[in-house]
């Protein structure tokens, strides 16, 4: 029998940003009311392609852990746990990387993208990731998975994978499908061309949900858009205005069009903040309860080793008949 099971993970880059709350863990916070049995990892292995200080990532972990509990995920409701802690993730990783080919791999656009920001040839665990998301999902036999835009072909592969090795050892692995966010995609404050990002070396570009009124006010006022002073959403003529737009809505719940109609007859500075002041309104309570929490870091280890103990109670079983249908036992 199949179970209905919703997988997904986040990176452990610190406190997320906008885009990540809106795009993803608004969505998660919905999902664990409606599903059974959920799962989300914080991803420290993906995180280690490229890798930093090691109490910089221990420390991004503990706050990327703060971040999503303070934004209402409930590990009563679903399963959070640290992917390292589950060493079946990187063993089913190998066993799929080899019924993979190398050129699916080198056309991901995210090769090209990440190959090319870290300026060098690229690293193996830079390639294969992907691979390892797919055992990410597959590990639980995952039927949905929530994504982003840019993450729909990397789902593609790892149903491929999961039909390839169904054809290979008999039907195993349900093939699981997409979840795609109903949320805009977030876009740079500073290049609205861009999409939010915590690597961008404009401080002003990226708004995190820990951030302060102060800062949030200042990072709209001074938000890119253009010499025309209405209100209006066109995303490929006006994206600057658009994008804030775009936040208005997704911050408040409220359409397109409800947003729109409340900015008639604002010019684009006065709208900004107006923007500013429901951003700080939606984030204040969630920035309260982050602090709160990471001045007890015993209390977020244990909730991830909980949930990782959790997480390997429903992946060994899987796991073991994986190795019985390859021939490993």
């Amino acid at each position: 029998m199949v179970v209905d099971r919703i997988f997904s993970g986040i990176q452990p880059t610190g406190t997320p940003h906008l885009g990540n709350y809106l795009g993803a863990i608004q969505n998660w916070v919905n999902l664990q009311e409606e599903c059974s049995s959920v799962l989300y990892s914080i991803m420290d292995m993906h995180s280690f392609t490229m890798p930093k200080e090691p109490a910089v990532l221990r420390q991004n972990i503990l706050d990327t852990t703060a971040a999503i509990l303070a934004c209402g995920i409930d590990p009563k409701k679903c399963l959070l746990f640290r992917q390292s802690l589950v060493p079946e993730h990187a063993e089913l990783a190998w066993i799929l990387g080899c019924l993979t080919n190398v050129p699916r791999l080198l056309r991901l656009p995210q090769w090209k993208m990440k190959r090319a920001s870290q300026n060098s040839e690229g690293t193996v665990g830079l390639l294969t990731y992907p691979v390892l998301q797919a055992a990410d999902i597959l590990l639980y036999k995952s039927t949905r998975v929530p994504v982003g835009e840019d993450q729909v072909l990397h789902l593609e592969l790892a149903q491929d994978i999961a039909q390839h090795f169904n054809k290979k050892y008999g039907e195993f692995f349900p093939v699981p499908k997409a979840i795609l966010s109903t949320t805009k995609k977030i876009k740079s404050l500073r290049d609205p061309s861009a999409k939010m990002s915590k690597s961008d070396p404009q401080k002003l570009a990226t708004v995190t949900i820990a951030d302060s009124p102060d800062e949030i006010v200042q990072k709209f006022r001074k938000a890119v858009t253009d010499f025309t002073s209405e209100v209006t959403y066109e995303p490929a003529a006006r994206p600057g205005v658009s994008n804030l737009v775009s936040i208005h809505a997704a911050v408040t719940g409220l359409s397109i069009k409800e947003v729109l109609h409340q900015a008639t007859g604002l010019d684009t500075a006065h709208y900004k903040m107006v923007v500013a002041e429901a951003v700080i309104q939606k984030f204040t309570p969630i920035r309260n309860e982050i602090k709160k929490l990471q001045e007890d870091k015993s209390h977020l280890i244990k909730v991830l080793e909980d949930g990782a103990e959790k997480a390997k109670e429903l992946a060994a079983p899987i796991y073991q008949e994986i190795r019985r249908l390859v021939g490993f036992q």
